[in-house]
């Protein structure tokens, strides 16, 4: 996504960890030795995947997995799609990015957010979703035989890195591969992928994706507006 969102309240209270630091340590690694591993890095959209491939595939061979079934409605999904293939195709890298798409199946979403439609955003049910997308995910990491796995979603100032980096690693200890530790957002990693969907003509859309971020985001735009009006008609006074 590229509007930020709230954090997910899990592990908040969790002392903060620097995942940058501990990327910062493998990358200076594979320098030293000349690697290239293959990563596979799951993508949310192509706003905030733009930094996060500019960045990695300086080290990392990269497949790319498009699975995100919790996005609504199907031409929401269609279009995002649509951006990502395009920016990969036309994004020269140092080493080869190729792109997987995942089956759309927003069934599943529906399915693991049962119960939890009135949870706030960044509440259980977005853990519920990043435990389904970045299962799907280490499973093909796994299938492919990738040395590495981990998300673009850490790059949103306020997703909860926390929170990812725990489920990444759930999924590793499951499919047994290694995780990439992750905070995207770190080295002003969010703006420069403002600056590259400006560069790119990338389309940002305004929530985060299903069909509870969209009712929440129309929310905070009506209040917003409202407040505005209420401050104007005060001013008036």
């Amino acid at each position: 996504m590229s509007v930020p969102e709230i954090q997910n309240e899990s592990s908040t209270n969790a002392p903060k960890h620097n995942y940058q630091v501990d990327l910062d340590r493998i990358i200076r690694r594979l320098e030293k030795t000349g690697e290239v591993p293959h990563l596979l890095l799951h993508a949310c959209c192509a706003p905030c995947s733009s930094y996060c491939i500019e960045y990695l595939s300086q080290f990392f061979k990269i497949t790319i997995f498009y699975y995100n079934p919790n996005i609504a409605p199907e031409e929401e999904y269609r279009h995002r799609v649509a951006e990502i293939k395009r920016f990969v195709a036309e994004f020269k890298t140092k080493h080869p990015v190729t792109l997987v798409e995942g089956d759309y199946d927003p069934k599943r979403f529906y399915e693991v957010a049962r119960g939890l439609e009135q949870e706030p955003e960044g509440g259980k049910r977005c853990r519920k979703c990043f435990e389904l997308r970045l299962a799907e995910s280490a499973k093909l990491a796994k299938e492919l035989g990738a040395d590495y796995f981990t998300t673009t979603l850490t790059i949103s100032p306020m997703k909860n890195a926390q929170v990812l980096n725990e489920v990444v690693e759930e999924q590793c200890d499951i499919f047994g591969i290694r995780r990439l530790p992750s905070d995207f957002k770190k080295k002003g990693g969010y703006k420069r992928s403002i600056q590259l969907s400006a560069e790119y003509h990338l389309y940002r859309q305004n929530f985060c994706g299903c069909v509870y971020s969209m009712r929440d985001a129309e929310k905070r735009k009506r209040e917003t507006a409202e407040n505005n009006e209420n401050s104007k008609q005060t001013q008036k006074i």
